[in-house]
């Protein structure tokens, strides 16, 4: 079997084991999946989803958080961690959608990453779910699921996107990214993978 062989075989066994995969983050427009992403890191999403249920009723728009409060949001969002770095990036990020963007989330990788707090993983979420252009989303699932089953030797998050992109068709990347992250949790456990009852095992290189 050839890499592009296990590749699309790989993504045909997610799309069939879990065929409902969405983000798991509770968001309504781009703006609030691009906050959400960022008080994604290094917390859970189901805990982001208990902060964010009061944070967006209390900032609705780009405007509430270009404006807010530092010290205010940083208690807004304390439970996710990080929380001065993520405030900071977050208002800058919303002063610099205004400024530059109207308001609006731009929708091209080079825009994206010129905001503050935005890296490649969140641009590629947000040309995915928003804008529908596809884009491999490498979080620590995706990672692991990938080099397992023998699809990467590669460790960096960027360097394991771009070895991998160009196996996968662009108008299912998103989705798929979306499964790897159920399985990871469900089955592909870091430290005790469940291969006895994994779909992939008959493709996977990871032999235990």
């Amino acid at each position: 079997m050839t890499r592009e062989e296990r590749a699309l075989e790989f993504m045909n066994i997610m799309e069939e084991t879990y065929p409902d995969a969405e983000c798991s983050l509770d968001t309504v427009n781009a703006l609030q999946l691009l906050i959400s992403v960022q008080l994604a890191a290094q917390c859970t999403d189901a805990r982001v989803n208990i902060v964010t249920k009061t944070l967006f009723p209390k900032y609705p728009d780009v405007h509430a958080f270009a404006n807010a409060d530092l010290e205010e949001l940083e208690q807004d969002i304390k439970p996710t961690g990080f929380y001065h770095n993520k405030a900071k990036n977050i208002i800058g990020c919303c002063q610099r959608l205004i400024e530059v963007y109207g308001g609006e989330v731009p929708d091209t990788m080079e825009d994206l990453l010129s905001l503050p707090g935005v890296g490649r993983k969140t641009a590629n979420l947000i040309l995915g779910d928003v804008f529908h252009k596809g884009g491999m989303v490498i979080d620590t699932h995706a990672k692991r699921l990938l080099k397992r089953v023998g699809l990467t030797t590669e460790t960096d998050p960027t360097k394991v996107e771009f070895d991998v992109e160009g196996l996968f068709p662009k108008e299912r990347q998103s989705d798929f990214c979306h499964r790897l992250v159920l399985h990871g949790r469900a089955i592909c456990d870091a430290r005790k993978p469940r291969c006895e009852v994994c779909p992939a095992a008959p493709i996977c290189m990871k032999k235990i």
